[in-house]
């Protein structure tokens, strides 16, 4: 449908780039992706023994795996003639080490084996060459370069007691030719964004039109082919869920199905969750003190759940209640017509179908910003408009960190954007005649429906996140005109139909939270998070004023720190003056999405004509921004879930600025593709990162390793 709607040239043109495309990919895979395959053809295939010989820290079990007895003996020696430098470790059968994992050894089996090599330097060892990492899960991931002449140890960096499922290590391999179909369609995909982005597609002079059948079925398209990913995931998940409880010996029990536990609760009538609470910590006369939890925890106190709210003898959920009343408890109520008891809705499928909605709506947000701030922006724009909206909002973490910590973030931010969007279709722009705005043109609601609405969603963020409640502010800037024209013509049925759309859903929404906060902290707007038990006291803590500069420095300009190894990316370092809340990142607001700056530009008086009467609802925007950064910095610390409480609203009052900037400068627009797709890269690259809270290394080490294995061995 698309290629008949271009002319003939166009069509070549596009033919071309793809056919360019095609051959550097296929050079890439065969030639730079293989290169270890070419250097390494005359190697000998082998090490010159056929068993190797274990340190004195090592031993071999009788299924085959490697124990570690001693770490400052766990060495393997291999003689290596020096045909390749490339190595290959040699797994342990599958089936034996399944039978290992099935005992009572199971924990101590590695599926990431850490590795040192070590050549003979005179009397010595040389110890300086850099560190390996195999994956005995992964087939491509048992190969690694290394210096391979003469005698070499191979010392495995693991832990004493750990079971390693490698037999051997062979040096002067030959790397097998391997045509990664995976890879390859990574880069097509990759391939097919830049050639869409290209001046020859013509999406850069092509407006954005809302009415326009075409453009709407495109995104149609676009959001069900997300649809159809999120739910055949969901089925394979739910098809082998299981209940995400871990716990050790003299530790926290880790119970990730909170919501779960909260859906529960509330079909049974009840706001506490049904969890067993230990006497002797029901008996403690100060149960958020820290120490006295790790002196009860040593003693073998147990279960002491991490981060569940405690209160009163009883265990809760904190943030959250309207997803798991709305999907949670519905799921266990419709499985329970097929299964006794009903299922349990798997936390990481509640999540997934909140992201859904909330890259579905953050697009249709961006959309409608543009179509009335900046019309007649480009679709070639309005793309990657979105996924710079995507990126600043935080939406990668939240994709990737699919556990209970993410479900208050996503469904608050799928509301309030819903609710913005919804407020922003409100209203239009007409003529006051000289009476207010901008060169008299002013904002005049065009449909209660929509205002009503938009509470409702805004509203009921409460029972998801309060914080994303302020996004009410943005009533101000937009209703505010409409208000005062009412008042100043006295027009009180105008009036109170607006305080009934405003008012009204908003009381539907919150009332039934603020009566549940009641009755179970005595409080209306006590929501528990104080009451949390984890790394410190919540009833006592907030970030030191010494460590408050410097924590809104790290979310805003924390720079990336780069490296020389996949994933090429890793954690930055974030040093305080003083102890406080801090959750491992890579990057500040402003080096994930450096677009998100252009928010400061709103104030410039050549910005704001340009803007017209939308400019107070950018800026309202923007200072909520700045404010819900220092509120985050001072009551949680720094932790990069929290960029998604105030990231949007940078993006909100950015688009605009980057579209109009766009339009009036169009040498800028390669300057914001580049911005946009070094961003996403380090998103993905973000993804991989070693250390980071559920790292992929230890949560899907297979996915990591054959990713990691598509770089070439140089």
């Amino acid at each position: 449908m698309i290629s008949r709607c271009l002319p003939r040239p166009r069509r070549w043109r596009i033919l071309r780039s793809a056919l360019v495309a095609l051959a550097l990919i296929l050079i890439a895979e065969c030639v730079v992706c293989n290169l270890a395959h070419w250097r390494s053809i005359g190697a000998s295939t082998d090490s010159a023994s056929a068993s190797n010989a274990l340190g004195q820290g090592l031993s071999r079990t009788a299924q085959g795996l490697l124990e570690v007895r001693d770490p400052a003996g766990a060495y393997v020696e291999v003689k290596a003639d020096g045909s390749s430098d490339y190595w290959r470790a040699d797994a342990t059968p599958a089936t034996h080490v399944q039978a290992v994992r099935d005992g009572a050894r199971g924990d101590d089996v590695v599926s990431t084996v850490h590795l040192r090599l070590a050549t003979r330097a005179g009397d010595g060892w040389d110890m300086d060459s850099p560190g390996v990492v195999v994956s005995p899960a992964t087939p491509s991931a048992l190969l690694f370069r290394a210096p391979a002449r003469g005698l070499v140890r191979v010392w495995i960096e693991e832990p004493r007691g750990t079971l390693v499922p490698i037999e051997n290590f062979r040096a002067n391999v030959r790397v097998p030719f391997v045509f990664d179909w995976a890879r390859v369609a990574t880069m097509a995909v990759a391939a097919a964004l830049v050639i869409l982005l290209l001046p020859s597609t013509g999406l850069w002079s092509i407006a954005l039109d809302v009415s326009n059948r075409r453009q709407r079925l495109v995104f149609a398209f676009a959001a069900g082919a997300l649809g159809v990913y999120v739910v055949a995931r969901s089925v394979m998940i739910i098809g082998y869920a299981h209940p995400l409880v871990f716990h050790k010996d003299g530790g926290y029990t880790f119970d990730f199905d909170q919501y779960g536990h909260l859906a529960d609760a509330l079909l049974h009538g009840r706001g506490s969750l049904d969890l067993p609470v230990p006497d002797a910590l029901a008996r403690a006369d100060d149960p958020y003190d820290a120490g006295a939890r790790a002196r009860m925890l040593t003693d073998g106190v147990t279960p002491i759940y991490w981060d569940y709210a405690f209160h009163d003898g009883r265990w809760y959920s904190y943030f959250g209640v309207l997803p798991a009343l709305v999907l949670f408890a519905p799921f266990r109520i419709v499985t329970s017509w097929f299964t006794p008891g009903g299922l349990m809705l798997p936390t990481t499928c509640a999540q997934l179908w909140l992201m859904a909605g909330v890259t579905i709506v953050a697009c249709l947000l961006v959309i409608r910003l543009l179509a009335l701030v900046a019309p007649r922006t480009s679709l070639a724009a309005v793309m990657l408009l979105c996924v710079a909206t995507m990126l600043g909002a935080n939406l990668p973490y939240l994709w990737f960190r699919t556990n209970f910590y993410s479900i208050p973030f996503s469904s608050g931010l799928l509301l309030a954007m819903l609710g913005l969007w919804l407020w922003l279709g409100a209203v239009r722009v007409r003529d006051d005649g000289g009476n207010g705005g901008s060169g008299g043109r002013t904002l005049r609601i065009v449909s209660m429906p929509h205002v009503a609405w938009g509470a409702l969603c805004i509203a009921a963020t409460i029972g998801c996140r309060p914080t994303f409640t302020f996004t009410a502010l943005f009533a101000l800037p937009l209703f505010l005109p409409e208000l005062r024209r009412a008042v100043r013509t006295r027009a009180r049925g105008r009036i109170a139909r607006l305080a009934a759309a405003l008012l009204l859903p908003a009381i539907v929404a919150a009332t039934p939270i603020l009566v549940y906060n009641q009755l179970r902290f005595t409080s209306p707007f006590d929501f528990g998070n104080a009451y949390q038990l984890t790394v410190t006291d919540m009833t006592r803590f907030h970030t030191p004023a010494g460590n408050m500069p410097l924590t809104v420095l790290y979310y805003l300009f924390l720079p990336p720190r780069f490296t020389g190894t996949f994933p090429f990316l890793a954690l930055s370092p974030t040093p305080l003056p003083s102890w406080s809340f801090t959750e491992p990142c890579v990057a500040g607001l402003f080096a994930l999405m450096p677009l998100a700056l252009c928010a400061f530009a709103l104030p410039w008086p050549a910005v704001r004509r340009r803007c017209g009467v939308w400019w107070p609802t950018l800026v309202t925007a923007l200072a909520l921004a700045i404010a819900l950064v220092v509120f985050d910095a001072f009551v949680g610390g720094l932790g990069w879930r929290y960029i998604a409480d105030f990231g949007w609203l940078f993006m909100v009052a950015a688009v605009p600025v980057v579209a109009l900037t766009m339009r009036r400068w169009p040498w800028t627009r390669a300057l914001v593709t580049i911005v946009v797709c070094a961003s996403l890269l380090l998103a993905v690259a973000s993804c991989f990162v070693i250390g980071r809270d559920d790292m992929l290394l230890t949560n899907d080490p297979a996915l990591f390793h054959q990713v990691r294995t598509w770089f070439p061995l140089l």
